[in-house]
Formats: C-alpha cells, sequence, structure tokens
C-alpha cells in the first residue's frame, strides 16, 4: 500500500507537550494523533531530525524513516556538534538513543555511502567528553549491531557483519585503538565513569580485532595501573579477562598470562586476605579463573600437539596459580569462590590426565570444597528465597568438583571424608547443625562421586565398600536422626534412601531406621518439608527392603493408618500430609500389603481394610455433591472425591507380573471400587476433574483387573461421551485405544456400537466456531484431531477392520475423506503420518480382490493423489523432521498399494514412479521421493 503524504513542515511542540507524562489526558490524547499522523508523513523523518538537531524535545525518543541519506548524515553531526557545546550532557537515555541511531546508520552506511563514519566522529568528536561520551555508547552500540552473539541474525545480517568487521580491521581499528588509550589516559582522574565506559568497550571489541594492538606493553601497563584505581579496578578486571580469554597461539598465551600474574603479583594482587572489597575481589576470581583456564587451554594444546618442553612449561605455570586458587576458593564470600570453580575443576581434570597427583594441592582443594559446601548461619530454611537459590546452584557447582576429585584420588576422598564424618557424628549433640548437615551430606555425595553399578556400593572393593559400610553403621546407630533441625533430618533420610542397599548387607538395622520414618522424626516431624519429602523417601525404601520387613507390615499399617483417612473439606485443621504426599503412603501401603508373605486371604482382607475407608467416604461426599448449590464448595467437595479416587488408584501400582490381583486374591475389592467410583461420572456438576479421575482409574484397572474391567466398559464410555468437551474426548480416546490394543475381538461388538458415537461427538467438537485469535482453543481442537487419528490407526493395526467396516457404507465414506482430509490439509506433520499409516493398512487390509467394494476406486480417486498433494502443499516444510517422517510413510503408502495392486497401479502410475516402486529395498523409495518433492518446489 503507497504511503500517504501529509504536508508536515515543523514539529508541533504543542503536541509534545502531551508526551510529557504529568500531561492532561487531552494533551495525550493529541500528541498519540499528531504522531500518528507523522507516521504517515513522507516528510516525518525530516520533521523529526530536525527537532532533535534544534533540541526541540528533550524528553523522549525519536524514530528515523528510510529517505535522503545525506542529509541524515548531516543532521546526526550536526546534533552532536549541538553536544559538545551545551554545558550539560543529555539525559542518559536520550544518548542511549542517539547512540542507536548512529549505530544503525553506520550498519547501513558504512560499507557503500559512509566508509569514513569514524573518522568524521572522531574528528568532531576530539577529547570532548560530552562528545567522547556519546562515541563510546555507539560503539557499544555496534558491538550489540554487529558482533554480539547472543542476538539472533538472518544468514544475509551475518555475511553483512563480517564484511563491516572485515572492512574496520583493515581501516579503522588502529586509530579505534588509539582513541581507546588516549582516553583512557586523559579521562582516568577526571572522569572515571568515562574511563568505565572505554575499558568496557575495549573489552567487548578484543574478541574480534588484532590481539597485538591491545596486548603490548603500552596499552596493558596502561591498563595494569588502572587496576590500583579503586574506580575504575572492576573494569579494568573485565577488560583484562576479555584480553586473556581471546583465542591465541598456546605459547603465546603462557606468556601473557604469566606476564600479567607476574605484575599483580608484584603489585599485591594475590594478598587476596588483605583486601576487603569483595566485588572487587569477584571481579579479580574471575580473572584469575580466565588465567588458569587459559593456562589448561594452551597445556592441552601443547600436550596434544607434541611440544613436551612447552607443555612442561605450562603446567608450571599452573601449579604456581593453585595457592592463589586455593585462598580464592575458601573464601568467606560464595561469589568469589564460585567464580574460580571452572579453573579448580580444570585444573583436577590436568591432574587426571597425567596421573600425576599432588597430594597436598589435592587434599587442600578437598578440604576446601568440604568447608564451602557448609550452610550459613544466615541461611533461612522456611522461606528460601534468590540468596537461598543462589547457595544451592553454587552448591551443584562444588559437587562438580568432589566428583572430580573423586577421580583423580578416589581413596584420599574416601579417606578424607570418612574422617571428617567420623569427627562430627562422634559429637553430634554438641555440634552445630552446618557442622553435622554437612557431614552426611559428604557421606551422600560419595554415592555419586564412586562409581557402582545399580548402586551396589556394598559389593566389590574391599577397601571402599568397608569405609562405605562403617559410615552407615554409624550414622543410623548414632541417635543423629534425632537431630533437631530440617536440614539434617532431611540429609539423613535422604542418605538412608541413597544408600538402602546398605540393609540387605545389615538387615538388623531396619526397625531402628523404620521407628524413624515412622515417628516425629520422619513423618510426624514439626516440618511440613520434611515430612513431605520423608513420605516420598519412605515408598522408595519400602520398595527395595520390603522382602525383609514381613514381621513389621500391620504394625507399620496400624502406625500410618491416621495418614491414610481422606481428609474431608469442612474439617478445617491442616492435614499432616498433603494430598501428592499421601499417594507415596497409599502406594507404600500396597507395596507391603501385595509383597508380604501372608496368603491370599489375609492380603484381601488387609487391602479391603486400606479401600473400604476411601469408598465409604466417596459415597457420603458424592452425595453432598450432588445437592451442593455453592461453586467453591463444590470444587473442594470434587477435589476431596479425585483424591479418593487417585489414592485407591496408587495402591494398584503395588501388583506385578509375579504378584497380580488375581494371585493376591484382590479381584473383588478392586471391582467394588469400580462399583463405587462409576456413578461420579453421572454427577451434573464438576464433570471435568470427576472424569478424569475415574478414566485414570479405568485405566489402571484395564491392565490390573483384564477382562474383568469390561462389563463396566460400556456404561463408563456412554457417560464419558455426554456433553463432553475437547479435552474431555481428547483424555477419552486413550482409553478406548488402550482398550481396543489389550482385548482386541473381545471388545469387537463394543467397538461397533461406540465408534459412531464417539466419531461423531469428535466431529461435533471440532466443527465449533471458535474466534480467529483463540490459540487455546486451536491448540485443544489441534491434540483432538491427532487422537482422533491415533485412534483409526489403533483399530486398523490391531486387525480389527470390521469395526470400521460393519458401520454403513456412508459412515466409512465419511470417515475415510476425513482421514484423506488430514493427510493433506491439515499442517500438522504429526496428524498427517498417522493418516498416511492409516492408509497404508487399509490399502493392506481391503486393496485386494478380496477387499471391500468400492475400496479399489477410493485408493485411485483420492488415496494416490493425497500422496502428491500433501508434499506439494506450501506447508511441507521437507527441511523439518517429522514432515521426513510422514514423507517416508506416504511413499510406504505407495509401495503398499503397488504390491496390492501390481498391475492396475502400473498403468495409472508413471513408469519412472513404478520402476522405483519395484525396487526391493523402500529406503530407495523414500530417498526418490523426498528428491521428487524438493524439485517439484522449485
Amino acid at each position: 500500500m503507497a504511503c500517504q503524504s501529509v504536508s508536515i513542515i515543523n514539529m508541533d511542540e504543542q503536541a509534545l507537550l502531551g508526551l510529557n507524562p504529568n500531561a492532561d489526558a487531552c494533551y495525550r490524547q493529541k500528541a498519540m494523533v499528531y504522531f500518528e499522523q507523522l507516521k504517515e508523513s513522507q516528510d516525518a523523518w525530516e520533521v523529526c531530525a530536525e527537532a532533535l538537531a534544534k533540541g526541540i524535545y528533550r524528553d523522549g525518543t525519536v524514530s528515523f524513516y528510510p529517505a535522503q541519506q545525506q542529509l541524515i548524515r548531516e543532521t546526526l553531526m550536526k546534533w552532536l556538534q549541538g553536544q559538545l557545546m551545551n554545558s550539560q550532557p543529555e539525559k542518559p537515555f536520550i544518548r542511549n538513543k542517539a547512540a542507536q541511531v548512529f549505530a544503525l546508520t553506520f550498519v547501513m552506511e558504512y560499507l557503500t555511502h559512509w566508509p569514513k563514519f569514524f573518522h568524521d566522529l572522531l574528528s568532531l568528536v576530539g577529547l570532548n567528553p560530552h562528545g567522547v561520551d556519546v562515541y563510546l555508547r555507539t560503539l557499544m552500540a555496534i558491538d550489540a549491531e554487529v558482533v554480539d552473539r547472543d542476538i539472533l541474525h538472518s544468514p544475509e545480517e551475518v555475511r553483512r557483519n563480517t564484511l563491516i568487521k572485515d572492512g574496520m580491521r583493515e581501516q579503522v581499528i588502529p586509530s579505534l585503538v588509539e582513541s581507546w588509550y588516549q582516553i583512557l589516559g586523559a579521562y582516568q582522574q577526571s572522569h572515571p565513569e568515562i574511563t568505565c565506559q572505554c575499558l568496557e568497550v575495549v573489552g567487548a571489541y578484543v574478541s574480534w580485532i588484532d590481539l597485538n594492538l591491545i596486548a603490548n606493553d603500552r596499552f596493558v601497563n596502561l591498563l595494569l595501573s588502572q587496576m590500583s584505581v579503586e574506580d575504575l579496578r572492576e573494569e579494568a578486571c573485565d577488560c583484562l579477562y576479555e584480553i586473556v580469554c581471546k583465542g591465541m597461539a598456546p605459547t603465546d598465551k603462557t606468556k601473557l598470562v604469566e606476564s600479567l600474574c607476574q605484575v599483580l603479583q608484584s603489585a599485591g594482587f594475590f594478598n587476596v586476605d588483605q583486601e576487603e572489597d569483595v566485588d572487587f575481589l569477584a571481579k579479580f576470581s574471575r580473572l584469575v579463573n580466565g588465567m588458569g583456564q587459559s593456562l589448561v587451554l594452551s597445556w592441552t594444546k601443547l600436550a596434544k600437539g607434541g611440544a613436551v618442553k612447552e607443555a612442561a612449561e605450562a603446567l608450571r605455570a599452573l601449579e604456581t596459580k593453585v595457592p592463589l586458587l586455593l585462598q580464592l576458593l575458601v573464601h568467606d564470600d560464595d561469589d568469589i569462590s564460585a567464580n574460580i570453580v571452572g579453573f579448580c575443576y580444570d585444573y583436577l581434570n590436568v591432574l587426571k590426565q597425567v596421573r600425576y597427583t599432588l597430594l597436598v594441592g589435592n587434599m587442600d582443594i578437598m578440604l576446601a570444597v568440604m568447608k564451602k559446601l557448609t550452610y550459613d548461619e544466615e541461611y533461612n530454611f522456611d522461606n528460601e528465597g534468590e540468596d537461598e537459590a543462589m547457595f544451592v546452584e553454587y552448591r551443584k557447582q562444588l559437587k562438580m568438583l568432589l566428583d572430580r576429585l573423586a577421580q583423580v584420588s578416589p581413596d584420599l576422598l574416601l579417606e578424607a571424608v570418612g574422617r571428617v564424618f567420623n569427627n562430627t557424628i562422634q559429637r553430634w549433640q554438641t555440634a552445630s547443625f552446618m557442622e553435622v548437615e554437612v557431614a552426611i551430606r559428604l557421606l551422600y555425595m560419595l554415592g555419586e562421586a564412586l562409581p557402582a553399578s545399580h548402586g551396589a556400593h556394598f559389593s566389590g572393593d574391599t577397601a571402599k565398600t568397608s569405609a562405605l559400610q562403617d559410615m552407615m553403621r554409624t550414622l543410623v546407630s548414632s541417635g543423629l536422626s534425632g537431630y533437631q533441625h530440617t536440614s539434617v533430618s532431611l540429609e539423613f533420610f535422604e542418605t538412608v534412601v541413597r544408600y538402602d542397599k546398605f540393609f540387605l548387607v545389615e538387615p538388623q538395622h531396619i526397625p531402628i531406621v523404620l521407628m524413624s520414618f515412622l515417628d516425629h522424626r520422619g513423618l510426624r516431624h514439626s516440618s511440613p518439608k520434611v515430612r513431605s519429602r520423608v513420605a516420598y523417601l519412605f515408598s522408595r525404601f519400602v520398595k527395595t527392603l520390603h522382602k525383609h520387613m514381613n514381621s513389621f507390615i500391620e504394625d507399620i499399617l496400624s502406625r500410618i493408618q491416621d495418614l491414610l483417612e481422606l481428609a474431608p473439606p469442612e474439617n478445617g485443621f491442616p492435614a499432616l500430609l498433603t494430598s501428592d504426599d499421601q499417594l507415596f503412603i497409599f502406594e507404600t501401603a500396597g507395596v507391603l500389603i501385595v509383597h508380604g508373605e501372608s496368603p491370599a486371604e489375609r492380603k484381601q482382607a488387609l487391602m479391603r481394610s486400606l479401600l473400604t475407608p476411601l469408598t465409604d467416604a466417596f459415597r457420603l461426599l458424592l452425595a453432598k455433591l450432588a445437592s451442593e448449590r455453592e461453586e467453591e464448595r463444590q470444587a473442594a467437595l470434587a477435589d476431596c472425591l479425585s483424591h479418593a479416587v487417585g489414592f485407591a488408584s496408587r495402591t494398584s501400582k503395588a501388583f506385578s507380573n509375579k504378584q497380580t490381583v488375581k494371585q493376591c486374591g484382590c479381584t473383588e475389592v478392586y471391582r467394588d471400587c469400580l462399583q463405587t467410583f462409576l456413578p461420579a461420572l453421572s454427577c451434573p456438576v464438576q464433570r471435568g476433574s470427576l472424569r478424569s479421575a475415574v478414566r485414570s482409574f479405568l485405566h489402571r484397572m484395564i491392565i490390573c483387573l483384564e477382562e474383568e474391567v469390561l462389563p463396566f466398559v460400556p456404561a463408563a464410555s456412554e457417560h464419558m461421551l455426554k456433553d463432553c468437551e475437547a479435552r474431555d474426548l481428547q483424555e477419552f480416546i486413550p482409553l478406548i485405544s488402550q482398550i481396543t490394543a489389550k482385548f482386541k475381538d473381545q471388545v469387537s461388538p463394543f467397538l461397533q456400537q461406540v465408534f459412531m458415537p464417539l466419531v461423531l461427538a469428535i466431529f461435533e467438537v471440532l466443527c465449533r466456531p471458535a474466534e480467529d485469535n483463540d490459540q487455546a482453543a486451536a491448540l485443544e481442537k489441534q491434540m483432538l484431531r491427532r487422537s482422533y487419528f491415533t485412534f483409526i490407526q489403533t483399530i486398523t493395526s490391531s486387525g480389527m477392520n470390521e469395526v470400521l467396516a460393519n458401520q454403513g457404507v456412508e459412515n466409512v465414506e465419511r470417515v475415510l475423506f476425513t482421514i484423506i482430509q488430514g493427510a493433506v490439509d491439515f499442517p500438522d506433520p504429526i496428524a498427517q503420518k498417522t493418516c498416511f499409516i492409516i492408509l497404508s493398512k487399509l490399502v493392506e487390509l481391503w486393496g485386494g480382490k478380496d477387499g471391500m467394494a468400492g475400496f479399489p476406486d477410493f485408493i485411485y480417486k483420492h488415496i494416490v493423489p493425497a500422496c502428491f498433494l500433501a508434499p506439494l502443499k506450501p506447508s511441507f516444510d521437507l527441511t523439518d523432521a517429522q514432515t521426513v517422517l510422514t514423507l517416508s510413510e506416504c511413499a510406504l503408502t505407495l509401495k503398499m498399494i503397488h504390491l496390492r495392486r501390481v498391475s492396475s497401479s502400473l498403468v495409472f502410475l508413471s513408469v519412472e514412479v513404478c520402476q522405483v516402486l519395484q525396487q526391493p529395498d523402500a529406503k530407495v523409495l523414500k530417498n526418490y521421493m523426498k528428491a521428487f518433492f524438493q524439485r517439484a518446489k522449485l
């Protein structure tokens, strides 16, 4: 559409008043109308440029539009000249916006119309502080546009940016570097903020310019001198870090790092203990980390290249940095310590490779890691915030160091942890919670640091198993589980479960630990966080050791009975466990009952006593829900009912192929549960949550009860298909698919009966109108469509073609056309792939002489064209992996047509395609199809 021309000569200063945050509504409205009109004007860029140059508006931003380039350049330079003459600089956000305009103009014109951009800029600016400020901001804006790797660029922009950088390297970089040197020297005392800006620019540009321009005595000495200036040293650190990390030859990098270290050490920067400025030390630690990692990289390259002498020098340089590394690693400030972890990790990796162990260095690093793993007294366990989250992440970094230490010196680590652990546990009653927690934590971490197949830490290497066994024995027999701090309680139970196989070796400790799980130390702890975690850990503990708990089963069940109660919504008292936590307790109870050695009659009685309270409560609550009118109360009751179903379902997870429901005599118990839960499907309120819960229970019962569930399926399906939404159908289809795949011919009559009602319900939901911009509704329909096609695929792949064939000619035709439509018209490669799988299977089933009447005609009129129409659609993206899979299924469909109808397909298709179809290897056809459609789309 052509741009309308509205003649606007000068900026409307009255309209500009409306941009003031305190302006009246009428002025703001006038400003909005004015600028909308301005956007439509071809002269708008000139008006904005003149207003900027004259300084008419000083509190906002200006957008430029493409026009006469020379005038834009002149306007920009005129504005910059005005800045040099002002006594006060513009506000920072205006300078930033101006820098963006300069940068965008530079990107568009440097290679063509303005090759002297930097010459013009530097000539005008000189050493004027206001001008230098804009110059440095412009350089950073150019870096963001041209260099910054965090910004995504199109291939064309990448090519353009490469040409810009090449041109700058050849023409202007030396003069830019000289300008930086002059600025750093001139403003060090008078304008430290400008000096910091300049240091930031040097750090940004050093990654892609010739390092020799910066890494020379003249420039580096200036940077090092600024390390001693309080206002500049953090930025100077960052700048030196970028220089150190710049790629260069390994021998040159080693020399550069060593020369920097010598100067820094002689200036006293290595005396970390004497420095009180933690912000600077965090930057310095990052610099040391960069220098250390650079030395490691140099050593790696030199060692691989066979430069033995130079590699040895790099290794010696590394070793001399270890004392500084340790000082920074053990520093009280975690940020300082975290910044050096990368160097420490890489150094340990070097020691592992050269199989050369500095025992003192390793032990010092181990002790440093153990110290830094310790919680601070200020850590807020009850209300963990950002600081606590950062410490958790820092702990993960320290764990990586511990794992690496285990690879370098496993025996040394085991010995060190054993010493710390035993010393602490012996005096746990008087030790601080931080000491006790970290001692147990170290034992826990050994589980991952020292390799063991499938957690078998207590078999194999005698020295290792003996040490771990001793520590575990000490842990469970020390009485430590009663320590009154949440962090210690959590760590105790985490460690007990991590090493649950210890109790297979020494089962005599199981009763002691069981009691700690069941009483105030575990499931009844005062902290909800501990109770919640222990519920899960108890479940894992029982699953591993249930064979050793036969004599305790009924005692355990009686002790957890109150934790298995369904908390009614009107109770008002907070339960010990949340409903999610109770799921683990019900599963645990199920495991104890099912895997116990009791006869089937006793197991049935125990399971019934576990589930009967749930079904009784369910009936009462369902009756209340049916008569409840208040919506909030209805939702609370529905939640409670859903929890009851979920708890019953969770108990069934205890059954296995060796211990089935039938073998345990529990078939009748779960059948009674089904009969109790199914009436919820006809409840007129809160249908979504209730249907979801009962549907999930049916999924479990199909697995557990097998054929016993079939009598319940028709009634359940009828209720679930009434008044359903897209999500209801989407969740119902997997249930029917599961029944179809498992029972096949047994459910064929039922499927024939329910097939068209289900399909029509799906069609009705898919045809409901929705707003164009309703993405949630569109996604729901897409997922429902996929589920529908998956259902048809399940029927055809289960050999139950009679389900579809017996629906009557009109209905069969309607379903077939939806599959063709799904294969061709909907730009959803997942659904399209499923459709072609269905079509291929139908051709196999019905494409022969004894197939369905009229189907051969359907093959040639619809299926074969679909195999060509779908890949020719613009939305069919052959660079997408899912789409390529769809194309493969499309090719296999053609192959199946050829196999089932050889003579007629040879006539129908071209000779070239048939030659490919006759190849025995399907890959030949897939590759041909891909190449064919790639050519067709050119």
